[in-house]
This record gives C-alpha cells, structure tokens and sequence, in this order.
C-alpha cells in the first residue's frame, strides 16, 4: 500500500521567479491574492519581498536564489515542509545556477508536488477544487533504490 501524504487545505506555497519572470509572477499573484490569503507563502529572496509588498501580507523570505534560496525551497518540499511550488522560471535566459535550478524541478518531480512553471499551469492549479480542501498524495516509493547493491563504488 502506498504511503500517503495530507496535504491541508491551508497550503503551504513557495514561489520563486528568475527576475524577467518576477513581473509575470507578481502579476498573477495579485490576480489570485483572494486565493493566495488563504495559504502560507514562501519564497526566495527579491520574489518574496516584491510579493509582499504587492500583496500586502507578510511571506516567508529565504535566501536569493543563486546563493541558496532555490537549495532552501528543495530542502523544504524534501522535509515535506511545502506543498507546492509556483517557478516562473525563464527558458529564454541561461542562469548562472542552472543546476540548482534543474535540482530544484528534480526534487519537486520526486516528492510528487504540484508544481507550476508557468502562468497557464498556475492558473490550472490555482483554481482547482483541491486548493479548496484535503488532497492525499502519493509519496513516491523510493525503497527499491534506498537497498539497492552498491558495487564498484558508484553511489
């Protein structure tokens, strides 16, 4: 049987923008700040002071993201600290911390959250009944590569 993970109707949501996208998330969030209320936010280091003050409401700051805010955000869906993750990242523009970038989607796919890379998913999510209420989410079994046999050193 697979184990389960509640996630409450009050989410907890990080939000992170590489900054040509801080004004598309910023923007989407004022559109939604009514729904936005009713939630937790967190988010790393410019995206979370702009949001703020666009919202008006105090949210949770971490580090910048180049200097480990995006670390910070994976650390937390990790530890099962967040619930979903709204990344409106630019696929236009090579970014300096790419890899923590990509890490960052990589963990957010493992622990099987909600995540949003973009406006038109954001808004999918966003208004979807499961904002709303309890969801139960499948936490991935990653048992089979926890005892797996480790040979020739490779980890």
């Amino acid at each position: 049987m697979p184990e389960i993970k509640k996630i409450n109707k009050r989410k907890r949501i990080g939000l992170v923008a590489h900054d040509h996208k801080k004004p598309d998330l910023i923007d989407w969030a004022v559109f939604n700040k009514t729904v936005l209320a009713k939630h937790e936010l967190f988010a790393t280091g410019t995206t979370g002071h702009l949001m703020e003050e666009a919202l008006d409401r105090p949210v949770k700051k971490l580090l910048s993201g180049p200097l480990g805010g995006d670390q910070q955000i994976g650390a937390m869906i990790a530890a099962g600290e967040l619930d979903m993750l709204i990344f409106f990242w630019d696929p236009m523009q090579a970014q300096p911390h790419d890899s923590d970038v990509k890490a960052l989607l990589r963990i957010g796919v493992a622990w099987n959250i909600p995540m949003a890379c973009d406006r038109a998913t954001a808004d999918f999510i966003i208004t979807s009944h499961f904002m709303h209420e309890e969801y139960e989410a499948i936490i991935p079994d990653y048992s089979d590569y926890l005892h797996r046999s480790i040979e020739d050193g490779h980890a």
